[in-house]
């Protein structure tokens, strides 16, 4: 009879092991680096360099960081809206199984995003270097006589700009492989008047009921994108596009309580993607927008 209670005794001393054991390693630090290949609500989803996903998990408590400096010492803190799939990051936080972590800080280089917000916008980095090195051009034409040499320079960056196509598009065809597929469950584009950020009452209630049935969607996304049209010249609306968005996303946070974890914000657009010809009032005023859309991944709509 006491050998029969010593093993039962042992047995459950074993389980308390087990037990102990299993509880350490789910709450035990861990780092990751990966890619980003999907955002579903309040969790990324991560390629890592060894080709292996894990579920990263955000919080109120999550820091999105990018670093500052020569040597990156000092971190420059971001909205988890620029979580945006094809991002590079590096994750720190405490493991919750072998596939999920809860994430205490999220980093990535500053290049990175930059090259993921292209990705979204469908260009690739050349695409840009080259827009930009054409629109130095067309200013210098403008004052032809005095800045020959400046007009050679710029015509040399371009060529050597498309010397480097080929790998810039390789790296943007891989990183689009890797990205998750969505659906649009909804969608909305706010209009604005030329040369203003203010949005309509109209366009106001329909982003409020935008948002309310975006909540009870599960694993929702709210992407961004703010547009211009093609008046005054393309810095101007480059910025103009950004402000645009990040109005929306400020109203979609303030007023509508849209949690910072459910949007994406690829960037500003500019004038690129188009929605109608330059040429005429009424196709101007329709490439004066934000898009906005609701989101969810397809492996989550499958559930």
């Amino acid at each position: 009879m006491g050998g029969k209670r010593n093993r039962i005794l042992i047995g459950l001393l074993a389980i308390f092991f087990l037990a102990l054991i299993s509880a350490n390693a789910q709450g035990e630090k861990i780092k990751v680096k990966g890619l980003i290949t999907g955002r579903t609500g309040d969790t990324i989803i991560l390629k890592t360099t060894d080709a292996t996903t894990v579920t990263v998990v955000l919080d109120d408590d999550t820091k999105v960081q990018q670093p500052k400096g020569l040597v990156g010492a000092r971190k420059k803190q971001m909205s988890a809206a620029v979580l945006v799939p094809g991002l590079k990051v590096s994750v720190d936080g405490t493991s919750q199984d072998a596939t999920h972590v809860l994430a205490k800080s999220i980093t990535f280089d500053k290049d990175d995003l930059q090259t993921a917000e292209m990705i979204q916008a469908g260009l690739t980095p050349t695409e840009a270097k080259v827009s930009a090195n054409t629109q130095n051009i067309e200013t210098s034409q403008q004052n032809i006589a005095a800045n020959k040499q400046e007009i050679a320079a710029n015509q040399q960056n371009i060529a050597a700009n498309k010397t480097t196509m080929d790998v810039n598009a390789a790296e943007t065809s891989k990183r689009f492989s890797e990205l998750s597929e969505y659906d649009t469950k909804d969608q909305l584009d706010v209009k604005f008047a030329s040369g203003s950020t203010k949005i309509s009452a109209a366009d106001q209630e329909a982003l409020k009921k935008l948002a309310h049935d975006a909540v009870n969607q599960t694993g929702y996304i709210i992407q961004v994108k703010g547009y211009a049209d093609s008046s005054g010249n393309a810095a101007m609306n480059q910025k103009l596009s950004m402000e645009r968005a990040q109005g929306v996303i400020a109203f979609l946070l303030q007023t509508c309580n849209v949690p910072v974890r459910h949007i994406v914000a690829p960037g500003a657009m500019g004038e690129a993607q188009a929605v109608a010809t330059n040429e005429t009032a009424e196709g101007r005023a329709e490439n004066r927008r934000v898009e906005v859309k609701v989101l969810l991944n397809k492996g989550v709509a499958g559930d």
